[in-house]
């Protein structure tokens, strides 16, 4: 059987990422999505185990100690990381696996398994990406301003990907998204 492939997309926090992420999977059956875990509070119509899962900032420590994340990150106070188990699991069944995470644990995914393929997400300017923050709704000033400095650090780290992809449409951006795919499984045939 032959092993799947790990794919890391990353990019500041209103680039569309999940939005294309859920498109993509919404088209392959192979490909799985490893749900993340983290300490900050859902936000409204967020589920646990769906959209991320919500623990504890012991709970998450204590998995940290126990070596059951793949990456981790702290970002606007609050914890965020990989578990481990289900994402070995799925790649040893032969699927393809998207991990939707940031540029500090899309590295530490790379530092521990080099084969996985970096695609960042970028907004078409910084101006939508404002915009695009603004209207969730779900932000204060100060988380907000905190959303954009992190986004501009973001934004600075893109060269370091394998693929950039612009979301400018979402559609012609999940087309992209699934090209790349396309490309790296066939360099495996």
């Amino acid at each position: 059987m032959t092993k799947g492939k790990l794919y890391v997309i990353s990019g500041p926090s209103g680039a569309g990422k999940g939005t294309i992420c859920k498109k993509v999977l919404e088209e392959d059956d192979n490909i799985r999505f490893s749900v993340s875990m983290t300490t900050r509070e859902p936000r409204e119509g967020e589920e646990d185990a769906v959209d991320y899962f919500f623990v504890t900032k012991e709970e998450f420590e204590r998995l940290l100690a126990e070596g059951g994340l793949l990456e981790h990150n702290l970002y606007v106070d609050n914890y965020y990381g990989t578990p481990r188990k289900q994402v070995v699991q799925w790649l040893e069944e032969g699927h393809d696996v998207i991990l939707e995470i940031d540029y500090h644990g899309a590295f530490q995914v790379r530092d521990a398994y080099p084969e996985a393929v970096l695609v960042f997400i970028l907004p078409p300017s910084v101006e939508e990406l404002r915009a695009r923050i603004m209207g969730r709704g779900s932000e204060t000033e100060e988380t907000m301003n905190k959303r954009l400095d992190e986004a501009m650090n973001d934004l600075a780290q893109a060269d370091k990907y394998d693929y950039r992809v612009v979301n400018e449409n979402l559609e012609a951006a999940v087309e992209e998204v699934q090209q790349i795919m396309k490309i790296e499984r066939s360099k495996e045939a």
